[in-house]
């Protein structure tokens, strides 16, 4: 390349450029050494954007538990807080353990369950006491979303957009008001997720270090990594998942090939010569025992209070329900019998099916899941009071919000494209949490399923739209401006790009704000009239 610039010498090696003269206009030459990427291992501006932060989790805090305690049913948990809330008041009472005596079986692994127990055993046996722990996971599910999305598209500005979608999204909202098991593996999953972002992070900056110290040459698989915590803390968040509900299984498998997708690339990047037998070598096996060893030993520990108990279901099962030999007579009995009392539960699921007979009028598939179809009705009364006629309508539904969820589709697509065609990580990320909660669905459709399956969905879809509301914005200044002597930009003209990016976003972040108001009412359970209720139901399918 040439150039008309003087340029001091220091600069131009810094930069990998070699100056043939430096007293007169000069030719330049490209360095041949390999190329790395800038050493940018996250944002840099934290004061701010831990205030950011704290300003969208407060939000976040006054709407998941603004009138937390409306509406009951006579006082008593509503929808299927009738199978936990009584669950995990047993827990409180009984020694942390439930049994179910009204159902016969406990249908889901003990740690959702344990959450709800601990806001019960402060507020006691009421809607605060079995909805508190799911407002308190709403928010910080707020939290946590804007910290990873900030660290992905190092912007503090585009970490905001997600959690502002998020707080705005009628299915997380209702989600963090009622006390069932959903927003907690959302909560769960998602923060793994986030944990795994930051090991990339970490990752990257160990290779930077050991590249920079010639440490990466000096074997072809490329330097060890040491402990990855973060890796860890992932493993110890899916187990919690897993006993939150099985479905957090899935997020291991697609979690642990991110993780190893991530290993491969960052090794490639830093010029190590074979980076897949290098990952298969230094990190395969740290990724099974973060990602698969712990939490299948989290997953047991969940089960702590049922292997101390002596009247735990199917607790003593062996020599009992099931024989004393066979093939796993190895095994402790308490193992054996664990195994046996899953096995009665996967059972009990696997025979809710439609084939069977069993349906239900509020129920869904998952292909209507991206766009909310199909949503969840948790309550309805009328006959109420406090409307402007003499009969009013009184609902909570769990409602993805249009402005977010009907854009599922042509935002996946981009997610798609930036992954496959620009080779966007951020995108194909998000791509496989997304995933992770959608696609296994279709292999049971004859299972009965519901749309608050689809919560775990949430968080992964306003963080694929945050960053296009990033990607629509632009970079604040157009290219090629100038620096002064100390480093300040030059006046420049104005960006028009990112002018008419601003106001596309406002204007879109201001709709999703206004649909969500819009939605409060039949999101929160308020009076309103017969004929505004039938004015919410946008679609024939809401009805």
């Amino acid at each position: 390349m040439s150039g008309e610039r003087e340029m001091p010498h220091s600069t131009a090696y810094d930069r990998g450029v070699i100056p043939v003269t430096e007293t007169r206009p000069q030719r330049r030459l490209v360095s041949p050494a390999p190329l790395r990427p800038s050493p940018d291992f996250g944002p840099a501006d934290r004061a701010r954007g831990w205030l950011v932060t704290a300003v969208i989790t407060a939000i976040a805090a006054v709407t998941r538990f603004m009138m937390l305690n409306y509406p009951t049913d006579a006082r008593t948990p509503v929808f299927d807080e009738k199978h936990y809330a009584p669950q995990a008041w047993q827990m409180v009472t009984g020694g942390w353990i439930e049994d179910n005596p009204g159902y016969g079986l406990v249908v889901h692994p003990p740690i959702g369950k344990v959450f709800i127990a601990f806001s019960e055993a402060i507020f006691g046996y009421n809607a605060w006491g079995w909805r508190a722990s799911a407002a308190l996971a709403g928010t910080i599910l707020v939290l946590i979303v804007v910290r990873i999305v900030r660290r992905m598209a190092r912007s503090t500005l585009i970490g905001a957009f997600a959690g502002l979608l998020l707080i705005c999204d009628g299915l997380t909202f209702v989600s963090s008001r009622i006390g069932m098991l959903d927003i907690f593996m959302a909560l769960l999953v998602t923060a793994a997720f986030g944990c795994l972002i930051v090991d990339r992070d970490q990752v990257r900056e160990r290779l930077a270090r050991a590249d920079a110290a010639g440490r990466t040459a000096l074997s072809q698989w490329g330097p060890r990594l040491g402990v990855r915590w973060w890796r860890f803390g992932a493993g110890v968040l899916l187990g919690l998942a897993c006993g939150t509900k099985w479905s957090g299984l899935y997020y291991i498998v697609f979690f642990g090939l991110m993780s190893v997708a991530f290993d491969v690339s960052a090794r490639r990047t830093y010029g190590v010569k074979r980076p897949w037998v290098g990952t298969f070598v230094r990190d395969v096996g740290p990724a099974l025992y973060a990602l698969v060893v712990i939490p299948i030993l989290v997953y047991l520990g969940s089960y702590w209070a049922w292997f101390a108990s002596e009247d735990g279901v199917y607790r003593y099962s062996v020599g009992r329900t099931i024989g004393t030999g066979g093939t796993f007579s190895f095994l402790p009995d308490a193992l054996r019998s664990l195994w046996y009392y899953q096995s009665e539960t996967l059972a009990f699921h696997s025979s809710l099916t439609n084939s069977a007979g069993n349906h239900h009028p509020w129920e869904s598939k998952p292909w209507t899941w991206p766009m909310g179809l199909r949503p969840m009705l948790y309550y309805y009364a009328d006959g109420a009071s406090g409307c402007s006629q003499a009969q009013c309508v009184k609902a909570v539904m769990a409602i993805g919000t249009p402005a977010i969820w009907w854009l599922a589709f042509p935002a996946l697509g981009w997610m798609l494209w930036r992954s496959v065609v620009r080779h966007d990580w951020r995108y194909a990320a998000i791509l496989v949490g997304y995933g992770a909660g959608l696609l296994p669905w279709f292999l049971t459709l004859d299972r009965q399923m519901y749309f608050f399956y689809a919560v775990v969905l949430a968080p992964f879809l306003v963080m694929g739209i945050a960053l296009i509301l990033g990607d629509i914005l632009g970079p604040a200044r157009p290219p090629g401006v100038p620096r002064g002597p100390n480093g300040a930009y030059l006046p420049a003209p104005v960006n028009e790009r990112y002018a008419l990016g601003l106001l596309i976003v406002s204007i879109y972040l201001g709709l999703v704000v206004a649909n969500f108001v819009w939605l409060w009412p039949i999101l929160t359970g308020q009076a309103i009239t017969p004929g505004n209720w039938q004015d919410h139901l946008w679609l024939p399918s809401w009805r």
